[in-house]
């Protein structure tokens, strides 16, 4: 009779199993963070892992990000493998002083005697309807950081592979978690043999149109927008980029290369944008097979707007179908509809 070890998870359930099983099968992971213990985080996502494991594993830390990445950095000396949680996005500055001038650059200022394996769990994005400082998309200054990791998730499964690989790995990964997909539902297999490597993007979807490329909370918009597309007869390629730094360009290429044709969307504001990377890395690397110019669709360069006007801040599939029409020529960004060809 044949097993399944499948399951139907939340996004952050599969996060919470993540972390519980790097816990439980290495006694050097422990986990920082605001409130991460007894009420098992502001989203649950460390729910019931206190009792589970200790206040020597499961630590609430004071409100100070400085001092978690900090405290993050001396047990990372000592051996250890820390977890820290920044309780949201827009928390994180406290603590960038410490992240990029010396998480990142420890391993490299010390010649490789010192690794840092410490992974930064962020909440980020929109989609809440949350008060300011708590809706932010700050992806891109790491990205631009030598010496960090930067991946983010979209469904449960890589949620849960993404964090067990993150951990794992011996540089420090800055973890991304589309909060408003926390509740999102899907299979998680916690006995897949070999998960998608920390680096690579995913095809989610095949087609031979456009190529749209999306990570984290715009993945399933990216996903929404190209079954909308598919009525109107046009095929779109879509990719999760999984890991904003480095950034599997041959993934994107190829599909590039097959479809002519690319739409970049993330949340975070458009200028020195993850979007503006992809965007003039294909036009480098692909400028040949290009039928366009590549196009993005992204937040607003502003601050991020009150709760009342982030339905217009935040990419949604209108946006995004517009500008899959600008790149098949059906659309002029400046003069509005042309004639189809």
């Amino acid at each position: 009779m044949s097993t399944t070890t499948t399951t139907e998870l939340t996004l952050g359930k599969a996060l919470n199993a993540g972390l519980r099983r790097a816990v439980a099968e290495d006694d050097r992971v422990m986990l920082l963070g605001e409130d991460i213990g007894k009420l098992g985080g502001v989203f649950r996502v460390t729910d019931g892992m206190l009792d589970d494991f200790g206040p020597r594993r499961i630590v609430d830390t004071p409100l100070a990000e400085s001092g978690i990445i900090g405290t993050a950095i001396g047990l990372a000396f000592r051996g250890f493998r820390p977890v820290c949680e920044i309780q949201f996005d827009g928390f994180i500055y406290p603590g960038f002083d410490q992240i990029v001038a010396q998480v990142a650059k420890l391993h490299y200022r010390t010649g490789g005697a010192v690794k840092m394996p410490i992974t930064i769990r962020v909440p980020f994005g929109g989609g809440i309807g949350a008060v300011e400082h708590h809706s932010e998309s700050p992806e891109a200054y790491f990205a631009h950081t030598a010496g960090l990791r930067v991946v983010s998730c979209s469904t449960p499964q890589d949620a849960y592979d993404l964090i067990r690989l993150a951990i794992a790995s011996d540089d420090p990964v800055l973890f991304f978690e589309p909060k408003r997909r926390y509740w999102a539902k899907g299979p998680v297999d916690q006995e897949l043999a070999h998960p998608l490597p920390l680096e690579s993007a995913r095809v989610v979807r095949e087609g031979t149109d456009v190529t749209l490329v999306a990570y984290g909370p715009l993945v399933m918009t990216a996903l929404d927008a190209a079954i909308a597309a598919s009525d109107d007869g046009v095929s779109i390629e879509v990719i999760d980029l999984r890991s904003l730094s480095p950034i599997d360009h041959g993934t994107i290429e190829a599909s590039v290369r097959k479809t002519g044709r690319l739409v970049v969307t993330h949340e975070a504001a458009q200028s020195g944008g993850l979007g503006a990377e992809i965007t003039a890395s294909v036009t480098e690397r692909c400028f040949d097979f290009l039928e366009a110019a590549p196009a993005r669709v992204t937040g607003f360069d502003v601050p991020y707007p009150a709760a009342s006007l982030e339905d217009h801040f935040l990419p949604d599939l209108d946006r995004i179908l517009d500008a899959v029409d600008r790149v098949l020529g059906r659309r002029n960004s400046l003069t509005g509809w042309s004639a189809a060809k």
